[in-house]
């Protein structure tokens, strides 16, 4: 087997070769190099030019040129709990200051240990920490969608926020946090939590598990006592059809079960706020004291 050949075998079984770990093969890589068969990913790091484009090459690439790296931000959340969310960079954090390589987006950061875990021999912020690191560029969004993916639980995130309390932008985590102390799933959500507990609408719980008629629901905002759910369609209503049509499955148990179903919109939460209100406490009143027929 000729030296180059040596080179490609062990680019076809790892993806990857490092210059470092072969130094008897450097002159066969240089050579493949010039031919444009391998393209250099990271210094010293080559990988079959044809893939080297490949988020999955650049992870191999990263995991070998620098083993202590943290996978943090978008490709975290991809990594974990958000395959969908888009970002094509591989961001990660380092210990010392690296130069910019095209493909990565490198930070200097000390990850606390408690909040890294191993996927795939790849090192990686848990999902709580990720969703704190997100919520620079997507707000409360990233916070509600953790939640609903239940990696991560409320508890997690403040044990997250406690082990990086030093970071800037803390204050205004801690705010979303406080905000999200009733687990909303979307962001109506999170707008019709809070208005209830500015009303003082109290007696209700989110995303309530019940069982009936051999199924299990979680009614976005429920009070169990009363037997009143309210209903919010969010932004994915408008695009998801499978889930509108569950969500009218959904609603006929409830009303056949003895369940009251107020259901409202995004934009209904947002342009008429104190209506809602006056609906829900209407509700509430005509349970307690039902009209005579």
């Amino acid at each position: 087997m000729s030296l180059q050949d040596e080179v490609r075998d062990v680019v076809g079984r790892e993806g990857v070769i490092l210059r470092r770990d072969h130094p008897g093969l450097t002159g066969a890589m240089a050579r493949l190099v010039r031919d444009r068969e391998l393209t250099p990913v990271l210094p010293g790091v080559y990988a079959a030019t044809a893939g080297s484009d490949e988020r999955a090459v650049r992870l191999a690439a990263l995991s070998r040129w620098e083993p202590d790296a943290v996978l943090v931000g978008r490709t975290a959340a991809q990594l974990t709990f958000w395959p969908k969310l888009p970002g094509a960079l591989v961001e990660c954090a380092v210990r010392g200051e690296r130069e910019p390589q095209a493909g990565f987006a490198f930070s200097r950061r000390r990850v606390p240990p408690e909040l890294v875990v191993e996927i795939q021999g790849l090192r990686v912020t848990r999902p709580d920490l990720t969703a704190l690191d997100l919520c620079d560029e997507l707000g409360g969004d990233v916070i509600d969608h953790v939640l609903r993916t239940r990696t991560a639980t409320l508890d997690g995130l403040h044990e997250a926020l406690r082990l990086s309390a030093w970071r800037t932008g803390n204050r205004t985590r801690r705010a979303l946090l406080l905000d999200s102390r009733d687990e909303p799933w979307s962001a109506a959500e999170r707008l019709c939590h809070r208005l209830l507990r500015a009303a003082g609408i109290d007696g209700w719980k989110a995303n309530l598990p019940v069982h009936l008629r051999g199924k299990n629901y979680f009614l976005d905002v429920g009070f169990p006592a009363l037997r009143l759910v309210i209903e919010i369609d969010g932004r994915l209503h408008q695009t998801d059809p499978e889930l509108f049509e569950s969500d009218r499955w959904r609603q006929n148990t409830l009303v056949l079960e003895g369940w009251m179903v107020l259901r409202f919109t995004w934009r209904m939460l947002e342009d008429h706020p104190d209506l809602i209100v006056e609906l829900v406490t209407e509700a509430i009143c005509s349970i307690h004291r039902p009209r005579w027929r």
